[in-house]
C-alpha cells in the first residue's frame, strides 16, 4: 500500500504515510460500520464485525497487529473457559502485562511524537474490552443483592462463543480509538435485543447524530491545523522559551495543551460517528413528550465540559468519558471494601492504572500523579463551597475553582504531551512547579481548614 499517490498526499497534508494509512483505515471505519445495518442475521453480523475489524487492523498496521491483539484476546478466553471464578482477575493481569510488555517494545510514545504509528493504541481499547468481558463473566457467578448496579446492568451468566467475542473485541475497526463499551450491550445491539429491539416508536435514525459528529470533527481538526504552527511542543525545548517571563511561560503552557487537546477531539469525534452510524451508539428515548432520541452512547468527549470545566472532579466525566467509566468500574469501584468510603488510596490507585495503561512514560506516570493531586485538591475547595452556600464566598470560591482546573490541568498536561524526564521537569521548573505546589499546600489546607459539614435531615441518615 505504499503507492506513490500517498507519499504525495502524506506530503501534502504533513504527516507520515504510516499515519495517513491509519487516518484512512480510520475513517473508513463508518462506511464499513454503516453496512453492518445490513448484515442479515446475527451470527453474520458478528461474523462481519470481526472480519473487517481485522482487514482494517492489517491494512493499517500491518499482519503482525492482529497477532498481537489474538494474544490477550485468547488468553482471557482461555480464562474464562478454565477457570471462571477468578477469570476477571487472571485476564486483568495477563491483559496489562502482555500490553506493558508492547509499551516497553514498541516505546510508541517516542514513534508518535516523531510522526509514526503502530498497533499499540489499538491494543490499548482491546485490553480494556478483553478485561471487562472477562470480569463480567465472573461477577455472573456472585449474588444479585452482592452487585453494584453497574455490575448488574453488565455482568454475563452465560460464556460468549467465541465468534461473538471476536466480534465483540475488533468490532468494524472500533478498537482503533473506541469508544470502550460492553459485552453485554454488543450482544443485545448484534442480536437486535434491550433497547433495539423494534417497538413502537419505531427504528431510531442515526443520520442527525452522526452528521453532528462529523461536523464536530471537522471543525476539531481544521482548528488543531491551524494553532499547531504556532504552538508547537518542541518549543518548551528551546532556549526562547526559557527567555520568556514567568506568565508568558505559563499561558504558552496553556496554549500548547488547548491545541493538542483538539487533536484528541477530531478522533473521538470520528470514532463517535462510526459508532452511532452503525447503531451501537443509540442509548434509548428521553421521557419527553414527543420522544426523542439519545445518541451518547458513544460519546468520549464533551468539548465544552472540558474547557469550561468549572471543578477538576468533573473532569473524567466529560474527557475519555468511556475509558473514564471503564476505570471506575472495573478499578476504583472494586478497591472500596464494603461499607467503606473511597479515600485518596483508591483515586491514586485508579491514576495509576490510567498511566501505566497509556504506557511506560515518565510524562504519563507524573501525569496522572499530579491529577491525582488535583482532583483532591478540587475536593477540598468543594468542600469549602458547600459550607459557604448562599454567601459572596460560594461566588468566589466557585470562580477559584475555575481558574485552578484550568491551571493546573494545562500545567499537568505538559508531560502527557512531552513524555520524557527531562523535558516535563523542565516545563514543570520553568513556572516554579506552580501547578504541584497549589493542590499540595491545598489538600494541607483542607486538613487544617474543616468546615462544619450541612446538617442531614434524619430521613436522609436513614438512606
Amino acid at each position: 500500500m505504499e503507492l506513490p499517490e500517498m507519499e504525495s498526499m502524506a506530503t501534502a497534508i504533513g504527516v507520515s504515510v504510516p499515519v495517513l494509512r491509519f487516518l484512512l483505515c480510520f475513517v473508513a471505519t463508518i462506511p464499513v460500520s454503516f453496512f453492518h445495518r445490513f448484515v442479515p442475521s446475527a451470527t453474520g453480523r458478528h461474523l462481519y464485525a470481526a472480519v473487517m475489524g481485522g482487514v482494517l487492523s492489517y491494512l493499517s498496521f500491518g499482519f503482525s497487529s492482529n497477532l498481537h491483539f489474538f494474544v490477550p484476546m485468547l488468553l482471557g478466553y482461555a480464562s474464562m473457559v478454565i477457570y471462571r471464578p477468578y477469570c476477571g482477575i487472571i485476564t486483568f493481569f495477563i491483559a496489562f502485562g502482555y500490553l506493558i510488555g508492547c509499551h516497553v517494545y514498541y516505546m510508541s510514545g517516542d514513534a508518535w511524537k516523531e510522526g509514526g504509528i503502530d498497533a499499540t493504541g489499538a491494543l490499548m481499547v482491546v485490553t480494556l474490552k478483553i478485561i471487562s468481558c472477562a470480569i463480567n463473566y465472573q461477577d455472573g457467578l456472585l449474588k444479585e443483592e452482592d452487585l453494584r448496579e453497574a455490575q448488574k446492568k453488565n455482568r454475563l451468566l452465560k460464556l460468549p462463543s467465541l465468534l461473538e467475542y471476536f466480534g465483540y473485541c475488533l468490532c468494524c475497526g472500533s478498537h482503533f480509538a473506541g469508544p470502550v463499551y460492553e459485552m453485554k450491550d454488543y450482544l443485545d445491539w448484534t442480536e437486535r435485543n434491550g433497547i433495539w429491539k423494534s417497538s413502537e416508536k419505531g427504528h431510531p435514525s442515526p443520520l442527525g447524530a452522526t452528521l453532528r459528529s462529523l461536523l464536530q470533527a471537522a471543525f476539531c481538526m481544521g482548528l488543531y491545523l491551524y494553532l499547531v504552527p504556532f504552538y508547537p511542543l518542541s518549543r518548551f525545548s528551546d532556549l526562547l522559551y526559557q527567555e520568556w517571563g514567568f506568565f508568558k511561560r505559563l499561558s504558552y503552557q496553556y496554549m500548547a495543551c488547548f491545541t493538542a487537546r483538539w487533536k484528541y477531539y477530531f478522533i473521538w469525534s470520528i470514532s463517535e460517528s462510526a459508532v452511532i452510524i452503525s447503531g451501537l451508539g443509540f442509548s434509548g428515548w428521553t421521557d419527553s413528550s414527543p420522544s426523542k432520541q439519545r445518541w451518547d452512547r458513544a460519546k468520549n468527549v464533551d468539548v465544552l465540559g472540558v474547557e469550561l470545566a468549572k471543578s477538576s472532579v468533573q473532569l473524567p466525566l466529560v474527557w475519555n468519558i468511556q475509558v473514564s467509566t471503564w476505570l471506575r468500574h472495573y478499578v476504583y469501584e472494586r478497591l472500596v471494601q464494603k461499607g467503606k468510603k473511597a479515600g485518596f488510596f483508591q483515586l491514586l490507585a485508579t491514576q495509576t492504572i490510567s498511566a501505566v495503561w497509556h504506557g511506560l512514560y515518565p510524562g504519563y506516570i507524573i501525569f496522572f500523579i499530579q491529577s491525582a493531586l488535583m482532583i483532591a485538591g478540587s475536593r477540598v475547595i468543594y468542600r469549602w463551597q458547600q459550607a459557604t452556600k448562599g454567601t459572596m464566598f460560594e461566588k468566589i470560591l466557585t470562580l477559584m475553582s475555575f481558574a485552578y482546573t484550568l491551571l493546573i490541568l494545562n500545567y499537568s498536561a505538559v508531560g502527557f504531551m512531552v513524555l520524557s524526564l527531562h523535558e516535563t521537569l523542565t516545563s514543570y521548573g520553568s513556572v516554579y512547579y506552580v501547578g504541584t505546589v497549589i493542590p499540595i499546600v491545598l489538600i494541607l489546607l483542607g486538613k487544617v481548614i474543616k468546615p462544619a459539614r450541612p446538617a442531614r435531615s434524619k430521613a436522609r441518615k436513614e438512606e
